[in-house]
């Protein structure tokens, strides 16, 4: 073989090689830049303010920023997409809520096509919804509710932030259980539920506490049950319902981080391993807690299973009420 030949090649082998390691060696130093976490709520809402608990306290883990951007709207998918079509290498994640992983894949074909191109990477927290009603109501628990509504059928409504969002299917489903006659009026946000609360033009609500906090302390709505057990001290005094009047009525909300499909299992074993950590934080435990939040991180796997078992608790639910969007 001539020297120029030879030359060539071990040149040729030696760029292969480079190329052949340089995912490798991507992935070790992950992350050497800014993480951006990407949110489907606008700013400021109870998702936000958690969004922004967990992004301080991974960036610390991880020694880089983690930025987070608020892309609301259109039941989640811009944002699932924002994080579908970035690279697969850990520098672009979602912080999903239950409803964009599982409710909105049952009713948005879109959503359901978005969601099998993202990887779990672990759930970070779950929190239950708390059913409120008008201090108008006698009523002070959800036996009471339920008796309320037996005595004046088609005169109890529920208002919800929307069709098809966690606080309508809850209803529906405290409504199948409980064998009760109640109405759903959606409005366009929550907060616009809770000025008719107040005044009395809607009897209830399921929807999370950071939400209704102030209200329930100024006595101007009451909070008469919770729909799952909770260690946050926030919610300490409110009975669950199940326990309450309503046997086997549970559920919850929960907050998990997911990756783009494809994004090496080096990264996704490193952003795990700093969930578990943060699992352990109790500063950070005790900041979700004031927020009726429970810091509660678990493996992909494990996020995996409550999204099967929910999907089709809520399949369930969804075709028994006729749930659609038009």
């Amino acid at each position: 073989m001539r020297t120029s030949t030879l030359v060539r090649t071990m040149l040729c082998g030696i760029g292969a090689a480079l190329l052949c390691k340089q995912p490798f060696a991507a992935t070790a130093a992950y992350p050497d830049k800014p993480v951006r976490l990407v949110v489907p709520f606008a700013a400021g809402g109870p998702a936000d303010v958690v969004a922004r608990e967990i992004g301080l306290a991974l960036g610390k883990e991880l020694g880089q920023p983690v930025v987070v951007d608020n892309l609301g709207g259109g039941a989640g998918l811009p944002a699932m997409n924002a994080v579908t079509r970035a690279a697969p290498d850990g520098y672009t994640l979602l912080f999903a809520a239950s409803g964009n992983i599982v409710i909105q894949p049952l009713l948005t074909k879109g959503v359901g096509d978005a969601a099998k191109r993202l990887s779990p990477v672990g759930m970070v927290s779950t929190s239950p919804h708390v059913l409120v009603v008008s201090a108008k109501l006698p009523v002070h628990n959800a036996a009471e509710l339920i008796a309320y509504a037996k005595a004046n059928p088609g005169k109890v409504y529920f208002g919800s932030a929307g069709v098809g969002g966690l606080a309508h299917l809850g209803m529906e489903q405290f409504k199948a259980t409980a064998r009760i006659d109640i109405g759903h009026v959606p409005y366009k946000g929550t907060s616009q539920v809770v000025n008719d609360l107040v005044s009395g033009e809607v009897q209830a609500l399921f929807t999370s506490y950071p939400s209704l906090k102030g209200m329930i302390e100024k006595g101007a709505i009451r909070a008469i049950g919770v729909t799952a057990p909770s260690t946050s001290p926030s919610l300490k005094n409110i009975p669950v319902i199940s326990n309450s009047g309503l046997p086997g009525f549970q559920y919850t909300t929960w907050y998990g981080i997911y990756s783009t499909a494809g994004t090496p299992a080096p990264v996704m074993k490193r952003l795990n391993d700093v969930l578990i950590n943060i699992g352990s934080d109790k500063v950070l435990r005790d900041r979700l807690d004031a927020q009726g939040v429970d810091l509660h991180v678990t493996s992909a796997e494990e996020l995996n299973a409550q999204a099967r078992q929910e999907t089709a608790q809520w399949s369930k639910v969804i075709r028994s009420a006729n749930v659609t969007l038009n």
